[in-house]
Order: C-alpha cells, then structure tokens, then sequence
C-alpha cells in the first residue's frame, strides 16, 4: 500500500511545480476591470495580503483583478457533462465508469484547461485552479490517511438514540478538527454500529450533519468561513452570530433522522448478537499527526509574512503547508498502528477517486466560476442581489460548485454594493459588525449560512460528501447516484430544512 501514497505525493509535488514554473511566463494583467476570480479555502494563493490593499496589482490575487478576457459561454460544456456523466456512470454503465473515470474526468479538466490557454493566454484561472487542487488534495488526502491509523471500536446496538449522540458528537467536533476531519475520522465507527442494519439513509444524514452543516460555528469548520476569516471575518463571528441557524437546522435533520431510525429499528430487534458495550480506541498517535495537519491550514503566506511562498506577478502561492501536510500525511501512514488501519480496512481507493475526480472539476468549472464571478462583481449583479437572493443563490451554486470560492464570490459582491472591498480588512470587519448598515450582518449570515448548509445538496458540494460515500461503497452500501441523492435525499429532506431555516432566520425574525 506504500506505492499509491509515494505515487500521490510525489505527483503533487510534481504538479504544484510543474505548474508554478509555468507562471513565470505570463504576462501582467490589467488590473482596472473588477472580476472575481476562483478561488478555495485551502488555498488562498490568490489572495492579496489584508494588510496591503493599496497596491492595485495585487487586487487580482485577492479575486479583483481582471485580465480583460472573459470565457465563451460554450465553454462551461465540459464541466456540466462531468456533471452528467458523474450522476449517470455507476448508474448506467458501472463497469466502463469506474474502470476509466481515471482518464475521463482529467480529460474533460485538460479539454477547458487546453481553452484557457489557447483562447485566453493572459487569463491566470488555470493556475490558480492548479493551485487551489494542489492545496485541497494536500488538507483531504493527509486527512483520510491519518484518520484511517485510529481505530475506534464501539460494541453496542446501533439505536437510534446512540446513532443521533454520535452524530451530533461529530457536528460539534467537526468545529475543532473541520468538516474534513470530523468525517474521516468517525464515518467508519458510524458504519460499524449499524453494523446489522446500515442504509443509505445512515451515510446521507451523516454527510448532512457531520460533513456540512456541523461545521458552521468556526473558520476550521469548513472551507468558505475559513475563507471569509482570512480576509478579516472575525474567527468568533459565525459561533456568536449563526449558532441559532446551527442548532435549528441540527435539531430538525436529528429530528428527521431519529424518525427514520426508528422506522428501521425493527430489523435490528430480530438480531441475536451479543454486544459487549466496550469501546476501544487504537493508534491514538494519529491524532497528533491530524493536529499537524489541521494547524498547517493556518500557514498561509498572504497572512503571514514570513510564511515562504512562490511570488509571480504580486500573486503568493503556497507551498510549505502542503508540505507540511503531505509529509504528515505520509508519516501518519509509515508510522501508523498496523492493527488499526486492518481493523479500519485501509485503502487508497475512496482518496484516488476524489483526486481523479476534482482533478476534472476544479479545471472544468473554471468558466463557470469566472462567469459567475463577473455577474456578481457587476453594477447589475449587485443591484441584483438581495440578502434573500444572496441566501438562495450563493446556496444553489454552493451545492453544485466549490462552495468554498462560491462563497467569496458573494461576499465580494455583497461588500461592492456599500462600496466596500473584500481586499481591504478594515472594510470585510467593518461589514461583519454592520457599523456601516445593520444589514450588512445580514448579508454575511445569509451567504455563510448558504454556503456551509448547502455544501450537502450534492455529492460534489463539498470535499469530505464524495468521500465518504467512497468509504461507504467500499464498505458495501449501496448509495444512490448523483440525482438520486438530490432527488430521494436532498429535495426530500434537507431542502424543508433549509427552507425553514430561511422563514424563520430571515423572514421572520429579520423581517428581510
């Protein structure tokens, strides 16, 4: 099993140069026409740094500057046939899908890839997609391999009671260690107790609570307010400001849950199996190695000086946190307890689907980030928007895009409508405390609400949602296509949700 980790390691190691040599080449773009550029809360290469918003060519870095190209509209063609073809592969034609999704994902990334740099030569979005890759393969890859070195054993009935403490367990944890963590590190314990009756129903709500709305109370929780706290979000500001969205929306999906749980209780109660109720916890060194991994987000060279970086054109790319987490990553396997990853069933295979895949989504959705981006930025787009329209509309992209550069797509465009700059923290804290317009606050909670609890609605919506499903396949769950989850799962259950949470945080209470 050591190959595929060297092989992974190194091919980031290779990509992340390959791809900033090819950066020296470019020309500087004009930094006069506002756009927003794509950009992810585990790499934040371009962003300028907070403490130097008058410099103009750095305003791109940070998702302002334009390089007077916009892409055709045609060209968002490959990222939605990506869409397709991952809703309807496993579906309809499983053995051809999973044998070449390695070739085809790549491909149709390398076909938008290929007209960025054909059609739009001075356009920078290919590298910041390559960066913004490198680092979210660098925090989920480590993660899944470090977690997968504790092995956590709970011998007891999986009842609904105990199903619903674990998953709030997670929501909470999920906050400390993120949504990344908080999912790698307990879906396979959550599949172990339900042992005797795992369904579908068991993984989904654990991607809804654990994987995506439990982590709305910190910047470590999830990608976007991680984001938004880089760029002056104040890091306490979403546990005073969205906790009562967060334990609305939890207490109705635990609410939703324990009904179905119960529904299915009976299967359990005509099986004779002896549970010790013992609880075992195995290779506990790994936890260490997850706190290097979780603090090495935080080395980030906009913020920090002194923090090394690759500089072309005023942009900063990182490199030493991928390294670090990389190398954690990779020790946390070497020096693994061996029993704990047999107990865990380890492999590489859930991780190699996520790097193939987002390979292919994070250069294909390129056009549509930058489309959208220009829209938001525009006199138009920020006329447009509304703290109701900002909540739907950041939500619906968050659940079919990376929610993480989504969400700095609206805040940018929410804090251009009071002629404020997300480059300049003075403006995003002024903003977060509404001392310009009350209602500033209201735009901020609306797109960070949206943002984290719509990252559930698809599989793609958020990193750690296709991984885990990943585990739960390999582990024998049949879990429902791309539209099947939207369809049977999303629209059913969390969408009423979501809904309610709107009505009475925003329409209600807010009178917005």
């Amino acid at each position: 099993m050591r190959l595929p980790l060297l092989r992974l390691c190194i091919g980031l190691f290779l990509g992340l140069g390959l791809g900033f040599g090819s950066l020296q080449a470019q020309p500087q773009p004009d930094p006069q026409v506002p756009v927003i550029s794509q950009t992810d809360s585990v790499s934040h290469a371009d962003q300028s740094d907070p403490e130097d918003a008058d410099h103009a060519g750095e305003d791109e870095q940070a998702g302002e500057g334009h390089h007077g190209e916009s892409p055709a509209l045609w060209s968002v063609i490959p990222f939605i046939i990506l869409l397709i073809l991952i809703a309807t592969g496993p579906v309809f034609f499983s053995h051809f899908w999973h044998k070449y999704y390695k070739l085809i994902a790549p491909i149709l990334g390398l076909i938008t890839l290929g007209y960025y740099l054909i059609a739009l030569p001075h356009a920078h979005e290919p590298a910041h997609a390559l960066s913004e890759y490198v680092s979210f393969i660098a925090l989920l890859a480590p993660l899944y391999i470090a977690s997968g070195g504790i092995l956590i054993q709970i011998d007891r009935k999986g009842t609904p009671a105990a199903n619903l403490g674990l998953l709030f367990a997670g929501a909470l944890i999920s906050n400390i260690i993120g949504t990344t963590g908080a999912s790698m590190l307990l879906i396979r314990p959550f599949i172990r107790l339900n042992r005797d009756r795992l369904q579908a129903y068991h993984i989904i709500f654990f991607i809804f609570m654990v994987s995506n709305i439990g982590g709305s109370l910190t910047p470590i929780g999830d990608p976007p307010l991680f984001l938004g706290f880089l760029k002056g979000v104040p890091f306490s500001w979403t546990l005073v400001h969205v906790i009562p969205e967060w334990l609305f929306a939890l207490i109705l999906l635990g609410g939703i849950f324990f009904f179905l749980d119960r529904r299915n209780m009976k299967d359990l109660d005509h099986i004779d199996t002896y549970y010790s109720g013992r609880f075992v916890l195995r290779g506990q060194r790994n936890f260490i190695w997850l706190a290097i991994i979780v603090g090495a987000v935080f080395l980030d060279p906009n913020v920090i000086d002194w923090v090394p970086a690759i500089e072309s054109h005023g942009a900063k790319y990182s490199f030493l946190r991928e390294i670090i987490q990389l190398s954690a990553g990779a020790g946390s396997y070497f020096f693994a307890d061996k029993s704990a990853l047999r107990g865990n069933e380890f492999t590489f295979e859930p991780i190699n689907e996520v790097v193939f895949l987002f390979l292919g989504i994070f250069f294909s959705m390129m056009p549509a980030l930058q489309l959208i981006g220009e829209f938001a930025a525009s006199p138009a787009g920020a006329s447009f928007f509304s703290v109701n329209s900002m909540y739907w509309i950041t939500g619906a992209l968050s659940g079919f895009l990376d929610n993480a550069p989504t969400y700095l797509n609206f805040l940018s465009a929410a804090l251009a409508k009071f002629e404020m700059s997300v480059s300049n923290v003075a403006d995003v804290q002024a903003f977060a405390a509404g001392t310009v317009d009350m209602v500033t606050k209201d735009y901020l909670r609306a797109i960070s609400v949206a943002a984290v609890f719509f990252g559930a609605f698809t599989y793609i919506g958020n990193g750690p949602n296709f991984m885990v499903k990943s585990i739960a396949e390999e582990r024998g769950v049949q879990m429902p296509s791309f539209f099947g989850y939207i369809i049977r799962y999303s629209l059913i259950y969390l969408m009423p949700v979501l809904f309610l949470t709107w009505i009475v945080f925003f329409v209600l209470l807010h009178g917005i």
